[in-house]
């Protein structure tokens, strides 16, 4: 719990070198030249936890051996042009270290935040504050670069030196029950800035056990945290989410920009939120994460320990839609573990398809299969949703069932993005560990306004990854269909901890498992719906959970596409 916990502050910063992530104030202190930022307290601090962190040479009188006072003293002679500056030290070596100390700083995810209700005018401009501030930084370490080595750089690279975001933060009055009241200090974010493609890390790169609920309110737990929270209010589907996290777990924070919605300050004002994620918390249960259902305030909390197994962002991401998913079922709606896509077709037809299974089942496979098969017979394709929705009972559309999606992005693993899509995207993308299996981006995907209106449903099958068959099947009957997807079944591909054969009821853990009994009423409703209205409910048999070379998908998306061509 906390495994290697250590956080450094100043007035105007906070660090944590064991996640790798700064959080810059710049309503405590902003920098308006370099020489401010050659005297602060900030730069100090990072030259300290620098000098801490390298192998020192053997020499006792090398460059970086000195304590961080006398490090900076020889950066300020070397700026002031003082060539006592060399009297121990080569300009080689000074460089050397500056680099390295460079390097060092720009491994961590740095973020400034701004508070708007202390300035507003600053606030208004807060990433124009933030880029003066990147090109201070930069101007620093290339002054002093270009002085030790005696001449100016032929080649210049605009880095971000100085952060790699920047948060505008502010205060909110919101329907607050008074069970909730120790959350009242936390600052929402309001407005991100980023400087994309962003390449984060995290300790952890897999997600572990299935979340759980307990009997008592994690809320209760938030007086005794300590370090620094910000609030994310997410628009998840139609709900609202307000998403607290140690800012030790930057990272996600950040990430999820790419992946909700960020509400507004008019959807946040004196409304009370659907469900409540507390991220980072300190004295939790056991490390995997839990959920409880305050139902005198109907608000669905959820709790997070802090360890780095956690670190992994498909904690973050899976929880939210947990409780965003239970929230849905007590409100009769069928929450879906899949993709769904409306393909316009070069001959003017239109078909809305859900794609339908768990994790490494191949819903994103088939569909990129699809558009690989199709040639020039797709004339475009829209994405719903990416990973999980929810349909509806709704006499207002075609079919009876409306489908709506949950999220504005997509968190895909690399190795299942074609390289078209990869590279259209690269520059939009915040990549998480991409040097290690598992390797994931996220992108954005779509509006919010289209994610949540209410699409009819054309098609809908099971993602198959375990059978010998090729092609797909239509089910005859609703029986038949019920039994294969509330199965569940897979072959599991270890993008979580499970490995092999697996069932997982309704191919969801995320809510239906947790709600079998409430969940199985709304799935009859459904399928009845569905083959009332003579809907194609189906599967498609993947291969992915044997075949790598995915030569029998490509047979099958070929019959998927002759179906959605012919059937009326």
């Amino acid at each position: 719990m906390g495994e290697n916990r250590r956080t450094v502050q100043t007035e105007a910063m906070y660090l944590s070198p064991s996640r790798k992530v700064a959080l810059l104030n710049f309503s405590k202190r902003y920098y308006t030249n370099m020489f401010e930022m050659v005297n602060s307290d900030e730069l100090k601090t990072l030259v300290r936890i620098y000098l801490e962190s390298v192998n020192h040479a053997e020499r006792d009188d090398a460059f970086e051996n000195q304590t961080a006072e006398e490090y900076i003293s020889v950066l300020k002679k070397v700026l002031m042009d003082d060539i006592s500056a060399f009297d121990h030290f080569s300009r080689d070596e000074i460089l050397d270290s500056v680099e390295n100390f460079y390097t060092y700083y720009r491994s961590f995810l740095r973020v400034s935040i701004m508070d708007y209700n202390t300035n507003k005018i600053v606030g208004a401009k807060f990433r124009e504050v933030d880029n003066f501030f990147n090109d201070h930084v930069r101007a620093l370490y290339r002054t002093i670069e270009e002085k030790l080595q005696g001449h100016p750089n032929k080649v210049y690279r605009q880095l971000d030196s100085g952060t790699n975001a920047a948060m505008l933060l502010t205060r909110h009055h919101w329907k607050m029950p008074k069970e909730y009241q120790a959350l009242k200090d936390v600052p929402f974010i309001d407005r991100v800035m980023m400087r994309p493609p962003l390449m984060m890390h995290t300790k952890s790169n897999k997600r572990e056990g299935v979340f759980s609920a307990v009997d008592d309110n994690p809320v209760d737990k938030f007086a005794e945290q300590n370090g620094q929270w910000l609030c994310y209010p997410a628009k998840i589907g139609e709900s609202l989410t307000f998403i607290y996290f140690d800012v030790d777990y930057l990272v996600n924070g950040l990430a999820l920009s790419n992946l909700f919605q960020l509400a507004s300050a008019k959807e946040i004002r004196d409304q009370k939120p659907d469900e409540i994620v507390l991220f980072g918390l300190t004295p939790t249960e056991g490390d995997v994460s839990h959920y409880y259902h305050d139902e005198a305030n109907d608000i669905w909390v959820a709790e997070v320990p802090y360890n780095d197994k956690t670190t992994y962002f498909g904690y973050m991401k899976k929880i939210c839609l947990t409780v965003h998913n239970l929230h849905q079922i007590y409100r009769g709606r069928l929450p879906i573990h899949g993709s769904m896509v409306k393909i316009t077709f070069s001959n003017g037809k239109q078909r809305n398809v859900v794609f339908f299974g768990d994790s490494g089942a191949g819903k994103s496979e088939s569909l990129e299969a699809l558009q690989e098969v199709a040639d020039d017979k797709i004339a475009s394709l829209e994405t719903i949703f990416d990973d999980m929705g929810s349909f509806t009972i709704d006499d207002t559309v075609k079919n009876g069932i409306s489908a709506q999606g949950t999220e504005i992005g997509a968190f895909v693993r690399l190795d299942d993005l074609s390289s078209a899509v990869a590279f259209d995207n690269m520059d939009r993308g915040i990549y998480l560990n991409p040097e290690r299996k598992n390797a994931r981006v996220i992108i954005p995907a779509d509006s919010w306004e289209h994610v949540v209106q209410h699409h009819h449903v054309d098609m809908w099958v099971y993602a198959n990854n375990y059978d010998k068959e090729i092609g797909i099947h239509r089910f005859e009957n609703e029986e038949e269909a019920k039994k294969t997807f509330i199965a569940g079944k897979r072959m599991a591909l270890g993008t979580t901890d499970e490995v092999g054969f697996s069932t997982t009821f309704f191919a969801n853990p995320f809510g239906p498992v947790q709600e079998e009994a409430k969940t199985r009423p709304i799935i009859d409703k459904v399928f009845k719906t569905l083959f009332d209205h003579d809907v194609y409910v189906g599967e498609i048999y993947t291969h992915l959970g044997n075949d790598k070379s995915k030569d029998a998908l490509q047979e099958s998306a070929k019959e998927l596409l002759h179906v959605l061509l012919t059937d009326d």
